[in-house]
């Protein structure tokens, strides 16, 4: 039943935004095409959000963004509402916060957004960085997903494939700070989803810096990734350089688990599940209906589309 609850909740916080953007509208104009709405829905909802510039300190991570530009940041509530709201994702992410290239972009299709999440499961010893093979980490990783696959299949959930490295990983280790993309396929869609990751280490966890976009928008995001690599840092006795091995904790694995995501739930690959529908979120604003079905599919199987609960 929690299942169900869930993509219900979805679903009317959706509705809700059609709904404020419908009474938004002048009754005396002429009736707007699906465009016309669409473009009316989003603006309504962009002006309801909170963009900040400059500075913005990320309190619960002891660190800070230096926004340069046109980069814009939302808070962890705003971005949330994004998410759910204006993009059609499942409740629950509860990111950190979100930037964006520009105040308009999350208007356009044919951009991106980064999604800020903090984990404090200790300092991640950077000892493995030279003697990763991540050409043996993808294909063991390629494997991993087909297996999943198997019994995404059982369980009436559309298959997710890894394609390979968009972006091959990267560590910087003078600013203690790893990148790396992910190329995916989506059962069903024509075209692939790109997952940039970016992980910035501090003394008790890691910032993690999630781009969600269509593989469309590489080219656009590795652009930016010198200036995004640049803006978050954590504040002094917070770095990496400032760990204690006395008193402070120790994460349970390395750089390469980080790259793998396969040690805490919120690195995994299911979590990425929501950059599928933030690719596809052109049609939420011509097509309430059919995002609908397509997230039960990818996130609750197809048995509960008839109905049945759920635990």
């Amino acid at each position: 039943m929690r299942q169900i609850r869930t993509a219900l909740i979805a679903a009317l916080m959706t509705c809700s935004l059609a709904l404020f953007a419908q009474e938004q509208a002048s009754p005396e104009t002429e009736a707007p095409t699906a465009d016309d709405e669409g473009q009316t829905q989003v603006e309504a909802f962009l002006k309801t959000l909170t963009f900040q510039s400059g500075t913005v300190a990320l309190k619960d991570a002891g660190a800070t963004l230096n926004l340069t530009g046109d980069l814009r940041y939302l808070s962890g509530d705003d971005a949330e509402r994004v998410l759910t709201q204006l993009w059609g994702n499942p409740p629950g992410t509860d990111p950190l916060g979100m930037i964006v290239p520009s105040e308009g972009a999350l208007a356009r299709e044919d951009s991106y957004a980064v999604v800020l999440t903090y984990n404090d499961e200790g300092y991640v010893s950077d000892e493995d960085a030279g003697s990763i093979d991540y050409d043996k980490m993808l294909k063991e990783m390629q494997e991993g997903t087909a297996e999943e696959n198997k019994a995404r299949k059982q369980a009436g959930y559309g298959t997710v494939d890894l394609v390979g490295w968009a972006t091959r990983p990267r560590y910087d280790g003078a600013s203690k700070k790893l990148y790396w993309a992910k190329e995916l396929r989506f059962e069903g869609s024509d075209q692939h989803v790109l997952n940039y990751d970016v992980r910035v280490l501090g003394r008790r966890g890691y910032l993690s810096m999630n781009a969600v976009a269509g593989m469309s928008e590489l080219g656009q995001i590795e652009a930016q990734i010198p200036t995004l690599l640049s803006v978050a840092e954590f504040d002094t006795g917070a770095r990496y350089a400032d760990y204690n091995a006395g008193t402070d904790k120790l994460a349970a694995y390395g750089l390469g688990a980080l790259v793998a995501g396969g040690v805490a739930a919120k690195a995994g690959l299911f979590s990425k599940l929501l950059a599928f529908l933030v690719f596809a979120k052109k049609f939420l604003i011509i097509g309430l209906v059919g995002v609908a079905a397509l997230a039960r599919k990818y996130f609750f199987g197809k048995k509960n589309e008839g109905g049945a609960s759920g635990s």
